[in-house]
């Protein structure tokens, strides 16, 4: 079994400490996975909303950069049962926010593994047990980590029947950015997310992600931006803050559009920034549209040992001191995987998608 990327580090603020995985199954006992998958999760390095378009999404650029606090998605399978459904999951009792994490339809890795048997006519059964790791309602795209993982997960296990180019239009079906977690994990996004140009992976940067106990509606936070359908959005030039991000993380433009009306729904979410901010962080700015507010780089140096237990007292978060991280070149593996382990799996000749 693959570990998850995530490095959480310990400190001395009161934090909820998070118990090992657990490795028991409810549908397979203690049966080895047959396949286990880490899926990281992402923050927006910037964020610009370009304007609104006519069919009422909003256009947006943005640098996503995948870090390593991470869910842990197991799989295993068998053939088909006539009359019992293809896809199947669980929640590990050890998962963050478990009882609220559906397993039927509604959760994207379900919704994943159906997508993928609809499209290729695979009928092999495919069981997931899901342990989260990473916040939701938190700007951080869990879910959407843990659908692509999903659907990589459900093509290797056939062999590869779908090239991944396939993989990422199909999983515009199910959500925007999930097509991101196909990258090598520094994309340039465009369009609602969906438009993935993949840029080379940034050098490794610690980041600090600080969870207050409460989401932010993205719906709401869209609402208080209050674009009108055809309306721009005047502001920096993303391609040039790109440039900038690909020459230096720590000396580029930290920017979120959505940071203004998101502290407006939440203002508590605003003095959160603040006091992270004058802790000394070089560059502090909230993910997506929140509720997560991240921190690049290390506290200043004249910053009180007690911040983190400072922030935990006042705000209730939870902290997370993570990193970037990456995907391997090689398409044929995930997040956390070895490159040398490639050889194992070899995409067979070309097959039709019925």
């Amino acid at each position: 079994m693959l570990p998850t990327l995530s490095r959480t580090v310990a400190c001395d603020a009161p934090q909820r400490v998070r118990p090992a995985v657990c490795a028991y199954s409810e549908a397979y006992g203690d049966a080895p996975p047959a396949l286990s998958l880490a899926a990281p999760c992402k923050i927006n390095l910037f964020l610009r909303i370009l304007g609104k378009r006519e069919d009422g999404f909003h256009e947006l650029a943005s640098l996503f950069q995948t870090v390593d606090l991470s869910d842990t998605l197991d799989f295993w399978e068998e053939p088909a049962d006539e009359g019992a459904p293809l896809c199947s999951m669980e929640v590990s009792p050890d998962s963050y926010g478990r009882e609220g994490i559906p397993t039927d339809e509604k959760n994207l890795v379900m919704r994943a593994l159906q997508l993928y048997a609809d499209k290729t006519g695979e009928r092999r059964r495919i069981h997931c047990r899901l342990h989260k790791a990473v916040p939701a309602e938190a700007g951080l795209g869990g879910g959407s980590g843990d659908c692509a993982a999903a659907l990589f997960a459900a093509n290797r296990l056939a062999g590869f029947k779908a090239t991944e180019q396939q993989l990422i239009e199909w999983s515009a079906e199910l959500g925007s950015d999930i097509s991101f977690f196909f990258s090598r994990g520094s994309a340039y996004c465009t369009g609602r997310g969906e438009l993935i140009e993949n840029v080379p992976p940034l050098p490794d940067a610690k980041v600090w992600l600080v969870k207050p106990p409460y989401g932010c509606s993205t719906p709401a936070v869209f609402k208080t931006l209050g674009l009108t359908p055809g309306e721009q959005l005047a502001g920096s030039d993303p391609r040039k803050m790109l440039a900038t991000f690909q020459e230096s993380v720590y000396g580029a433009p930290y920017l979120n559009d959505l940071e203004g009306p998101a502290f407006e729904v939440a203002p508590e979410l605003k003095t959160l920034r603040d006091d992270l901010a004058n802790v000394g962080f070089e560059h502090v700015m909230m993910s997506g549209s929140g509720s997560t507010i991240f921190a690049i780089g290390a506290p200043g140096a004249d910053a009180p040992a007690s911040w983190q237990a400072d922030l935990v007292k006042k705000h209730g978060v939870e902290i997370f001191e993570q990193g970037f991280c990456s995907r391997p070149a090689d398409t044929k593996l995930w997040y956390g995987e070895a490159e040398a382990a490639g050889s194992a799996y070899e995409y067979p000749a070309a097959q039709e998608i019925y």
